[in-house]
């Protein structure tokens, strides 16, 4: 009969880019951004008054404080998710995970905001030509604003989210050089 040994091993992880962790919270803040962005949009276009000189006076602040906190959560969720399915050991690859994963969400919103502008206007510029007022240049301002201030925060969140990604699946426990420890089982052969 055979007696069971056990001894602890130390598992090793090569430190390269999942990029399917970083597809996955790409993907993630992509869904939960629209989703609730098109609520936001619901919520604060229905309150705009249609026979007013300006329509959307005052409606850029209200969608606009609801941007920030929308891209807040969803780059924080996102980015828990790019470091779950990362399952990496040690915090700087979560984090680097996760600013990878911003700067691709980041780049794709963008670009879908160049396509919705010429898709709108029918130019390749996003801005119909002739003179502009100031009040769509004071509009345009207070997004580009807002949208900064959405970016940079929900950067922070991502780093953070990353950051604190569970790694309870493994056992880890934060500390260490990368490895964690696992029992296994040797079986001696029987005499």
């Amino acid at each position: 009969m055979a007696d069971l040994d056990y001894r602890t091993e130390a598992a090793t992880y090569p430190y390269r880019t999942r990029w399917g962790a970083i597809w996955g919270g790409v993907f993630s803040f992509f869904a939960i951004w629209s989703v609730f962005g098109m609520l936001g949009e619901a919520i604060f276009a229905s309150a705009a008054s249609p026979n007013a000189a300006h329509p959307v006076t005052g409606m850029p602040y209200g969608e606009g404080a609801w941007m920030i906190i929308l891209t807040i959560i969803a780059f924080f969720v996102a980015g828990r998710i790019t470091s779950h399915l990362a399952n990496l050991p040690d915090r700087t690859s979560r984090i680097m995970h996760g600013i990878t994963m911003f700067g691709l969400s980041t780049v794709g919103f963008i670009l879908l905001i160049i396509l919705g502008g010429m898709a709108l206007t029918g130019t390749t510029t996003g801005i119909p030509a002739g003179p502009h007022s100031p009040y769509v240049l004071t509009v345009f301002a207070d997004l580009g604003w807002i949208g900064f201030i959405a970016l940079f925060l929900g950067w922070l969140a991502a780093i953070g989210g990353a950051a604190h990604g569970a790694l309870q699946a493994i056992g880890y426990s934060g500390t260490g050089t990368g490895t964690t420890n696992a029992n296994v089982r040797d079986i001696r052969p029987a005499a």
